[in-house]
């Protein structure tokens, strides 16, 4: 049985907004080690005593890390019934995570408040996954 006829139509722009994902996980993971580089803050250490802005880049790459997981789940079960919806969500979610980490990149951690709008991205996939969840349930 081939995949396609598993998942919903139009579950392709889907499978496109985790790929932005992942291409966003990577920027943010690459700006970590040139940090590193840049202040000489070696593995293992996670923050330096000295450095204020490598602190907040790794706390921008820390931060998404700490919500993908979840957000991954949310996405996938909004995805399953409402594709497009759940992928415009995701999309601005995913561009967030790269406003939030220029405000930080600053070294002045307020300005990660620039990504806020990634709420509803988030909040959003939120509210469709219990959308599903009461269809399953049937009280929708």
């Amino acid at each position: 049985m081939a995949v396609e006829s598993l998942l919903p139509a139009n579950f392709g722009y889907a499978i496109f907004t985790y790929l932005y994902s992942f291409v966003m996980l990577m920027y943010l993971g690459v700006q970590v080690g040139g940090a590193r580089k840049k202040f000489g803050v070696k593995y293992p250490t996670m923050y330096s005593d000295k450095e204020q802005v490598f602190n907040c880049i790794q706390r921008a790459h820390q931060n998404t890390l700490e919500v993908y997981p979840q957000w991954l789940v949310f996405q996938t079960i909004a995805a399953l019934e409402y594709p497009i919806a759940a992928s415009v969500l995701g999309v601005i979610w995913v561009t967030s995570k790269f406003s939030y980490a220029w405000g930080y990149y600053s070294g002045d951690p307020a300005k990660r408040m620039r990504g806020a709008y990634g709420y509803i991205g988030l909040f959003g996939v939120i509210l469709l996954s219990i959308s599903v969840a009461l269809k399953l349930l049937g009280v929708l």
